[in-house]
């Protein structure tokens, strides 16, 4: 089906119950400055991973865009070897350590002094940043109303059978919440973290433990799985 406003808030309020405040986005001193670095170097790993990463930046004294921008990448690439594709995710934060120093002066006010679809593109547009990342630095490090779609809301929404327009892709997610919830970025950054601490500790992958969801009661798949055991 199609959800509505309130298939929206109703959903966010069992998890909000179940799992909230999450107080994420998670940093440690660092400011804007580490939710942006932390958004990159949580690409395609566990933040776990990204949080080793970061802490041996900080040690290492990676801790700010200048010391990014000026970095030898190969000893950038060591400190955030724990991220996986440390080489890779070296050069992406150094390319956007340099639009903010080159571009932007080193003002993060000034970059992110626009329209939420204007920071958005121009977030896009710079080499490493894909539509997540760029979302995670609007939401979480500009402040801004943008929905984070991530691989537990893609499967919470699956699971829900809720009908997503398009062709399912990431943008046709967004959509769905943008569409039908009022543009607030505390309730889309709480949205957002209490759908993943739901996917990471109740509605997994693999095993996902359906007795004791607290939306057992509005989900398809997991009374199917309940009733074939």
């Amino acid at each position: 089906m199609k959800p509505t406003t309130d298939n929206l808030l109703d959903l966010y309020e069992r998890l909000y119950a179940e799992y909230g405040p999450r107080n994420w986005w998670p940093e440690t001193g660092g400011g804007r400055f580490e939710v942006i670095c932390g958004a990159i170097l949580t690409q395609n790993t566990q933040w776990r991973n990204a949080e080793s990463s970061l802490a041996n930046m900080k040690a290492r004294g990676f801790w700010s865009f200048p010391s990014v921008h000026n970095a030898d990448e190969a000893l950038l690439a060591e400190a955030v070897r724990p991220s996986g594709y440390y080489n890779t995710k070296a050069r992406k934060l150094r390319t956007f350590a340099a639009v903010v120093e080159e571009r932007f002066n080193g003002s993060l006010d000034a970059m992110f002094d626009r329209s939420v679809p204007d920071l958005r593109d121009l977030l896009l547009a710079i080499w490493g940043i894909g539509e997540e990342t760029a979302d995670d630095i609007v939401l979480y490090a500009a402040g801004k109303p943008t929905f984070v779609i991530d691989r537990y809301t893609t499967r919470l929404v699956d699971r829900l059978g809720w009908k997503v327009g398009g062709r399912g892709r990431y943008g046709d997610y967004k959509l769905l919440f943008e569409e039908l919830l009022p543009a607030d970025a505390p309730m889309f950054n709480e949205f957002h973290a209490v759908i993943d601490g739901h996917g990471a500790r109740t509605c997994t992958s693999r095993s996902p433990a359906c007795q004791r969801c607290c939306l057992l009661d509005i989900c398809p798949t997991g009374w199917q799985r309940v009733v074939t055991g």
